[in-house]
């Protein structure tokens, strides 16, 4: 445990783990004080902290792209019974073991895809899948699986949403010759990023905010809140015709 830790050493043990994306106060010392996007994620989290109960005695509670931990410690500090948190990057998990352990809060992290949750082998309370969906290239799938394999009841999502943020009725169906709908603004809309955007290549897909909905529904999840313009509390439900998770076999190496 490094919770005695003193100031010295925790700005020295943040600073070997490389820059951190998640602004976290760890004992009065800031992990990204000089963030671009200001006090990140604390400032945004203040807009919807309030989607998730203040106690959280008994529940599971699992973190999908974790990064620094952030929302894991959060959900820790409720009371959390069970706190897994996951991410492809074993950087960004040293960070967040590294400030759970600092601030002395048990909480499990793993290195682990978005696509392989069904290893988990269980489904939790509550799944956070904050600022992933844009970063995927098959970002429907991981929704699926999601589904599938590790919501037990809610999900806290969010993306980063571009484009229209009106939301227009869509017909259940529309007939071949039917095209006009497709030009509409608020139309579900997912814009592909053949390079890179904000200087990022792992930005794949960015929805605007009817096609963020759309999918949410789609696959299964019914929108109880939507508090933030990006964020959305949602409750399991039986997914649409059609939808549900692929599982492509890996052929031979050449």
């Amino acid at each position: 445990m490094n919770k005695h830790l003193s100031p010295e050493a925790i700005r020295s043990g943040a600073a070997a783990l490389g820059e951190w994306f998640h602004n976290i106060n760890l004992n009065g010392v800031w992990t990204a004080p000089n963030h671009f996007l200001g006090d990140y994620p604390g400032k945004v989290w203040q807009h919807f902290a309030h989607l998730v109960p203040q106690d959280l005695t008994g529940l599971s509670v699992l973190d999908i792209g974790c990064n620094g931990g952030f929302f894991s410690m959060e959900m820790k500090r409720r009371g959390a019974r069970r706190v897994l948190g996951v991410d492809s990057d074993e950087r960004y998990l040293a960070q967040a073991r590294f400030a759970a352990e600092t601030l002395g809060l048990d909480i499990e992290y793993r290195q682990l895809s978005v696509y392989d949750v069904a290893a988990l082998g269980e489904r939790f309370d509550l799944v956070l899948f904050m600022g992933v969906l844009y970063h995927l290239r098959h970002p429907l799938l991981a929704l699926d699986l999601i589904h599938e394999h590790v919501v037990g009841d809610r999900l806290l999502f969010q993306s980063m949403q571009r484009g229209s943020t009106e939301v227009t009725k869509v017909a259940a169906d529309y007939p071949f010759e039917e095209a006009a709908h497709f030009d509409s603004p608020a139309y579900p809309k997912l814009h592909f990023i053949e390079h890179r955007y904000a200087g990022d290549v792992t930005n794949w897909w960015v929805p605007n905010r009817a096609c963020a909905e759309a999918m949410l529904r789609n696959a299964g999840f019914e929108i109880l809140e939507h508090a933030a313009r990006e964020v959305y509390l949602c409750r399991r439900v039986q997914p649409s015709y059609g939808a549900g998770a692929i599982y492509p076999a890996k052929g031979p190496s050449r």
